[in-house]
């Protein structure tokens, strides 16, 4: 990419936009960008020293970009609309246009790559791998799809060119087929994004294509819940391992005495690299366990000790807005977690309800684009029944324009808590400030729900002091 001194991105403040954005600052680019709307992440970049607009307007492309059509490398994110003016204009000017996920696949040719892919869970899989390695003093790389608490940042920059570079690959728009992984890890292969694949079928195929882009010799480790099929499209040669929660699962890979004391979740791992006794997991959650054994066998594969292991999960904090503690006093806890997809909730009020039996849970959520709360509604339902107390504030509809007949209505239809609304913000301030009718509260979602999270930690550290 050295060809390209300038690079602009469309759509920046995206999670994984930014840290392609950061790796080009880091290594002498003059980085810009355009994004709808200013962001903390925006702010950070800005901060950082990188030029970004917010109106929709080819005079606010930079000059250096205007001026530089064949030295500038313009990053397009899906998210983008198909109206963009900017955009509009760099293609008639015949810029060299390319996605974030093409931009990856270069970025990662030629080096040792470990990518986590799946449904849900990539995000903090991948923050996994990428903090056990930093942590046990290997030189890695990442780019996450989130902002890991360890590393303050969504992108790890390696020191030498030899590292490893750790990536979330993303099925969205078949972005992951770029990729061609040393080591790959499926988390999960649940239906989802209906809208570009159709159905599960087509979104399957699409595992499987990237399972069998695993380079010569190379290691697939995936859920024992995926479909089969997936790991069946491993090239010959390539070492299959197979993990879940618990043995009787039938996986290689699993975990023992799997222990909840406090926030904590105590287990041993069991796998083709030997038992690594006591492992020790801040971050609280049956399905983090799950996550983290992937992320510790990778580790294994990389050399890491079961000592340096030990010591590196012990510190793991997580990703922002993965099962995010936001306020605990004494018996009352606010919790904020990204769960869009009903496997995703379960998992995460599953959770909730074993590390605080008998507390009366309040659920927030802000479902996320029209054609997946369609297409899960009776999952969605189901899932966000698990709470005493469940708010729903509208759809959020990022890329998608609304479909007749699909709004929040038809998950509160079928939820079945005890107590149940469609709330707008200002109305979840309010019944936090004024109802005491609930312990632990949490708010989840993949929209903008997380502006109503310093609001709400402001309400409930006050209330709860």
């Amino acid at each position: 990419m050295e060809q390209f001194p300038y690079v602009f991105f469309l759509g920046i403040g995206g999670i994984g936009m930014s840290a392609l954005a950061r790796w080009f600052r880091a290594n002498g680019h003059q980085v810009s960008g355009y994004d709808k709307t200013e962001t903390p992440l925006t702010q950070s970049l800005t901060n950082e020293g990188i030029a970004i607009h917010y109106a929709d307007a080819v005079e606010n492309i930079p000059l250096a970009v205007r001026e530089n059509r064949d030295r500038t490398l313009v990053v397009l994110t899906p998210a983008i609309p198909a109206d963009s003016l900017e955009w509009a204009w760099l293609r008639e000017k015949g810029y060299d246009i390319r996605k974030r996920s093409q931009v990856l696949g270069v970025l990662t040719q030629g080096r040792y790559t470990i990518a986590v892919a799946g449904t849900h869970g990539k995000t903090t899989t991948s923050s996994m791998v990428a903090h056990l390695l930093h942590h046990a003093g290997l030189d890695a790389g990442a780019f996450l799809g989130g902002i890991a608490v360890n590393l303050g940042s969504n992108l790890l920059l390696p020191a030498t060119p030899a590292a490893p570079i750790v990536v979330e690959a993303d099925e969205y728009d078949r972005s992951f087929l770029t990729l061609f992984p040393d080591v790959a890890i499926v988390t999960s292969t649940d239906a989802d994004h209906l809208d570009i694949y159709g159905d599960q079928t087509a979104l399957i195929e699409s595992f499987r294509q990237f399972v069998a882009q695993i380079k010569p010799g190379g290691t697939l480790l995936i859920n024992h819940t995926a479909d089969p099929s997936v790991a069946a499209a491993a090239p010959a040669g390539t070492r299959v391992i197979r993990y879940g929660l618990n043995a009787s699962q039938g996986p290689e890979l699993f975990a023992a005495n799997i222990s909840a004391e406090g926030h904590q979740f105590h287990f041993d791992l069991h796998g083709p690299q030997g038992i690594v006794a006591d492992l020790q997991l801040a971050v609280p959650g049956y399905h983090n366990v799950e996550n983290m054994l992937a992320a510790s066998c990778v580790a294994q594969i990389q050399g890491v000790e079961p000592e340096k292991l030990r010591a590196a999960v012990a510190a793991y904090r997580g990703v922002k807005r993965r099962f995010e503690f936001v306020v605990t006093a004494g018996q009352n806890v606010y919790l904020d977690d990204y769960a869009h997809h009903p496997r995703e909730i379960e998992a995460f009020l599953r959770s909730v309800r074993a590390l605080y039996p008998g507390k009366r849970l309040r659920v927030v959520f802000q479902p996320h684009l029209f054609t997946r709360t369609r297409d899960f509604a009776e999952g969605f339902s189901k899932s966000l029944s698990i709470a005493d107390e469940v708010f729903l504030l509208d759809i959020y509809p990022a890329r998608e324009k609304p479909l007749p007949g699909i709004t929040s209505d038809i998950l509160l239809a079928n939820i079945t808590a005890p107590t149940k609304a469609i709330l707008t913000k200002e109305q979840v301030l309010k019944a936090a400030q004024s109802e005491t009718s609930f312990d632990v509260l949490a708010t989840v979602g993949a929209g903008d729900i997380d502006t109503l999270v310093p609001q709400l930690r402001a309400v409930l550290t006050e209330r709860w002091k």
